[in-house]
C-alpha cells in the first residue's frame, strides 16, 4: 500500500473519533452489559461471551472491559447469527482436533464440498474471516485448511442481510474470538491424536499473563494418508499423504485502562499428494511410450499462508475504536507428473500462484443519547498477485488430434495489482423496548483491470414481540469484487494449435457481483430448555460469481453468470436440559445461474449455448442439507455424544444439460466418548475415543462431471481415533 496514502488514512482514522465528537464528555461508560443467555437460540450449546460490568480495574478486568468494547463495534441487527463456543466444539466427535471447515458445517445453510470448501446459502466460497474483529483476507486455498479450532473461544457465523459494517465477502462472516491468557491464567496444554489412515496430530499450546502483558500461542502438526478426498470408493487411497503444520499467536499489552495494543499472527505450511484414480487409459503418446499406469502418477501441491496484524483498541471518551494494520501472504504451487499428465491430459503444467495483501482497518462506535449508537469506519486493501504457468503440451492438428509425440514448452506469467477502499456509516436506533432498527450505507471501490464501485444501503430491524418471540428482517445491497487470489489472467491464445487449446474464447477478466438480499426470520423460546428458529432469504444477483477447478491442480478460477437467483429457508432447534444437550439444523436451498459472461474459454461451445438461453443449477447447489448432534454428560468427567451431516447431493452433468442432475444423498454419523482420568503422578489426563462415519457408509461428493468439477471425490470412510490431552499450569 502506498506509504503516504497509508499514513494519511491511519492518521485520519485515529483522529476521526475525538474530532467528530469533541463535545462528548469523556466519562467512562459504566452501563451494565446484558447478561449472557445460556443459548443463542440458533443451535449448538452456545453462549455470547459478553462480560458483566467491570468493578475492579486489575489487568484481567481491564482486558474483559476492552473485550466488551470491541464487541460493541460489531452489530448484527437484522441478520442471522449462529454462535459456536468452545464447549460446543468439544462436543464434536474430534473436539479441538476438528478441522475448522467441519466446525462451520454444524451451522445451518452450510454445504460441504471437497478439499475443505464450504458453500453458505448457495454461494461458492465468498466468506469473510475476522479474528478478534479484524478482517483477514482469505488465502488462495481458503481457510478451511489454515486456521485451527484450538484458537477459538467463540465463533459467530453471521449471514443474511448484513449491516453496513460488513462487505466485500458477503456470503457469511466467520467472526472468531480467540482464547486469551488473561482469561486462562498461566499454563498450557500438550496432546496428541492418532488413529486410522496413519493419522498423527500432536499439538501444544501456551498461554499466560504478567501484569499488563498477555499471550496465547498454539501449534500443531498433522500427517495422514487421506489428505484430499479419495477419487475412488476404496478404503485405502493411492498417493494421498499429507503433512500440515499450523501455528497461531496473540500477544497483547494494556497501555492503560482504556487502551490495548495487540499483535496477532499465524502461519501454515501444507503439503499434499494428489490422489490417483487407477485403471485410466492414456489419451496421448509420449515419444515412444504409449502406456502409463494411472496409479503411479506423482502430482503434488504445496500451500503456505501467513498473516500478521497489529491492532490498537480501546476507548476515547464514549467512543470505542479499533485500528489495525495487517498483512497476509499466501501461495500455492502445483507440481505435475510431467510424463503422466501429458499422456492423460495433453498438458503438464507447473503452476504457481501467490498473493500478498496489505490491509488497513478502522472501526468506531459512539453512543448518542440513550437510543442511538453510531458506527463508522474505513477499510483499505492492496493486493499483489503473481501467476505463473510453465506448461508442456503436444502440437495438435486442426481437428484437435495429436500431431507429434514430442512436447513443446509454453510459459505464461502475470502480475496483478488490486486496490480496495471501503467506508461505512450506520445508526443503531432503539425504539422503545421492542424495536431496534439498524440503517446505514457503505461505499466500496475496487480497482484491478478496471475500476468498479457501488454505494450500498442496508436496513435491518429486530422486533421483540414477546419475552420469548423475536422477529428480525433485513435488506442489503451487496457489492462483491472478484477474489483476486483466484483470478487467472492466462494468455489462452498461446495454446492455440496444441493439445491444451481451450474449447472457447471469451473474456477472462471477472466482474464484480451486485445483488439485492432479503432476509426474514423468527426465533421462539419454548420454556427454558428449547429454542426454535426459522429463517428465509432471497437474493437477486447480477454478474453472479462462481469458481471452478478446470484442471488437475486444486486451484480454482472464477467466472461470472449474467444473472443469478438464490433462495432458501433454514430451521434450527436447540435443546438443553440437565445432562442432555442437542441441536438440529435443516436447510432448503436453490441456486440458479444463467448466461456465462466471463471465463467462457473453460466451457465447451455447446455448454455456453445452453446456459445462454436457460437457467441452470450452480454446481455447488444442494437442495437439502442438515446437521445435528446430541451429548450426554454422565458426570463432570465423562460424556458421550454423536453428530451427523446429511446432504441431498451436489450437482452433476445430465445429458445435454450442464449441472442437470444431482449426486445421491449421503448421511455421515460420527460418535465419541470422552473421559478425564485423574492420576496421582500427573494429574488430570483428558481422553477421547472418536469414530468418524460410524456405519462406514460410502458416498460420493463429486463424480467428476459438472461445471468446474475437476475429479471424482468420495467422503471419508470409517476412521477410529484416540486423543490424549494434558493441561498444566504454573
Amino acid at each position: 500500500m502506498n506509504r503516504s496514502l497509508l499514513s494519511l488514512s491511519l492518521a485520519v482514522a485515529l483522529c476521526a473519533a475525538p474530532a467528530a465528537f469533541a463535545q462528548v464528555t469523556p466519562t467512562p461508560d459504566t452501563s451494565n452489559a446484558a447478561p449472557a443467555s445460556p443459548t443463542d437460540g440458533n443451535g449448538g450449546d452456545t453462549t455470547r461471551n459478553k462480560p458483566a460490568k467491570v468493578k475492579q480495574l486489575g489487568a484481567v478486568d481491564v482486558s474483559a472491559a476492552l473485550d466488551q468494547s470491541r464487541n460493541s463495534l460489531s452489530p448484527d441487527t437484522g441478520s442471522s447469527q449462529y454462535v459456536i463456543d468452545q464447549k460446543a466444539i468439544q462436543q464434536l466427535a474430534l473436539g479441538d482436533s476438528t478441522p475448522l471447515d467441519q466446525v462451520i458445517l454444524q451451522a445451518p445453510g452450510v454445504v460441504q464440498d471437497s478439499f475443505g470448501q464450504l458453500h453458505v446459502r448457495g454461494d461458492h466460497a465468498n466468506l469473510q474471516y475476522r479474528i478478534n474483529g479484524v478482517i483477514i483476507p482469505e488465502s488462495i486455498s481458503g481457510f478451511g485448511q489454515t486456521l485451527d479450532a484450538r484458537t477459538i473461544q467463540s465463533m459467530n457465523l453471521l449471514d443474511g442481510a448484513l449491516p453496513a459494517q460488513y462487505g466485500l465477502r458477503t456470503a457469511a462472516v466467520v467472526n472468531i474470538d480467540t482464547k486469551s491468557g488473561h482469561e486462562l491464567g498461566n499454563g498450557g496444554s500438550v496432546g496428541i491424536t492418532g488413529g486410522s489412515y496413519g493419522t498423527l496430530n500432536p499439538n501444544a499450546s501456551l498461554w499466560g499473563s504478567n501484569d499488563r502483558w498477555s499471550w496465547f500461542v498454539t501449534a500443531n502438526y498433522l500427517e495422514n494418508d487421506v489428505g484430499i478426498e479419495n477419487p475412488t470408493s476404496s478404503r485405502t487411497p493411492i498417493h494421498d499423504h499429507t503433512n500440515q503444520v499450523k501455528g497461531f499467536g496473540d500477544v497483547s499489552y494494556l497501555i492503560n485502562d482504556d487502551t490495548r495494543l495487540s499483535f496477532m499472527f499465524g502461519a501454515t505450511n501444507n503439503r499434499f499428494e494428489i490422489p490417483n484414480n487407477p485403471n485410466q487409459q492414456p489419451q496421448f503418446g509420449y515419444l515412444d511410450q504409449t502406456e502409463f499406469n494411472s496409479a503411479d502418477l506423482d502430482e503434488r501441491q504445496r500451500e503456505q499462508t501467513r498473516f500478521g496484524v497489529l491492532s490498537l483498541q480501546g476507548k476515547l471518551g464514549k467512543t470505542d475504536y479499533q485500528v489495525s494494520l495487517g498483512q497476509r501472504y499466501s501461495n500455492v504451487n502445483f507440481d505435475p507428473d510431467a510424463i503422466g499428465d501429458l499422456m492423460f491430459n495433453g498438458v503438464a503444467s507447473t503452476i504457481g500462484r501467490s498473493n500478498r495483501a496489505d490491509t488497513l482497518q478502522a472501526d468506531f462506535s459512539t453512543p448518542l443519547g440513550d437510543s442511538h449508537t453510531i458506527r463508522y469506519g474505513i477499510y483499505g486493501e492492496f493486493e499483489r498477485g503473481n501467476i505463473s504457468n510453465n506448461s508442456l503440451v503436444f502440437p495438435a492438428n486442426p481437428d484437435g488430434s495429436q500431431a507429434s509425440t514430442t512436447p513443446i514448452a509454453i510459459y505464461d506469467a502475470t502480475n496483478l495489482l488490486a486496490r480496495t477502499w471501503s467506508a461505512y456509516l450506520q445508526d443503531e436506533w432503539s425504539i422503545g423496548d421492542k424495536w431496534t432498527v439498524n440503517y446505514g450505507v457503505r461505499g466500496d471501490r475496487y480497482s484491478l483491470f478496471r475500476t468498479e464501485s457501488q454505494l450500498s444501503p442496508r436496513l435491518g430491524l429486530v422486533y421483540q414481540a414477546t419475552d420469548s418471540t423475536t422477529i428480525h428482517a433485513g435488506y442489503a445491497r451487496y457489492f462483491t469484487p472478484p477474489a483476486t487470489e483466484v483470478i487467472d489472467d492466462s494468455n489462452i491464445a498461446r495454446f492455440n494449435g496444441t493439445t491444451n487449446e481451450l474449447p472457447s474464447g471469451g473474456n477472462n477478466l471477472p466482474l464484480s457481483e451486485r445483488s439485492n438480499y432479503y432476509d426474514l426470520g423468527v426465533q421462539q423460546q419454548v420454556g427454558s430448555t428449547l429454542t426454535l428458529g426459522v429463517d428465509a432469504y432471497y437474493r437477486d444477483v447480477r454478474r453472479l460469481q462462481d469458481e471452478g477447478q478446470f484442471g488437475p491442480a486444486l486451484i480454482f478460477s472464477n467466472f461470472n453468470y449474467a444473472q443469478g437467483r438464490i433462495r432458501g429457508v433454514e430451521f434450527t432447534a436447540n435443546y438443553q436440559n440437565g445432562p442432555v444437550t442437542a441441536y438440529f439444523n435443516a436447510a432448503y436451498s436453490r441456486a440458479m445461474g444463467k448466461d456465462v459472461i466471463t471465463g467462457q474459454y473453460n466451457f465447451a461451445p455447446e455448454e455456453l449455448a445452453y446456459i445462454a438461453d436457460n437457467w441452470i443449477h450452480l454446481d455447488h447447489d444442494q437442495k437439502l442439507a442438515s446437521s445435528g448432534g446430541v451429548t450426554y454428560e454422565f458426570n463432570s468427567t465423562t460424556r458421550a455424544g454423536m453428530d451427523y451431516l446429511f446432504g441431498s447431493g451436489l450437482r452433476k452433468a445430465a445429458p445435454g444439460v450442464p449441472n442437470g442432475a444431482s449426486m445421491p444423498s449421503y448421511f455421515q454419523l460420527n460418535a465419541n466418548v470422552a473421559h478425564d482420568f485423574n492420576f496421582d503422578s500427573i494429574g488430570v489426563l483428558k481422553t477421547r475415543l472418536s469414530v468418524i462415519n460410524l456405519f462406514d457408509r460410502t458416498y460420493e461428493l463429486r463424480d467428476g462431471t459438472g461445471v468446474g468439477v475437476g475429479a471424482p471425490q468420495f467422503g471419508p470412510r470409517r476412521g477410529v481415533y484416540l486423543s490424549l490431552q494434558k493441561d498444566f499450569s504454573f
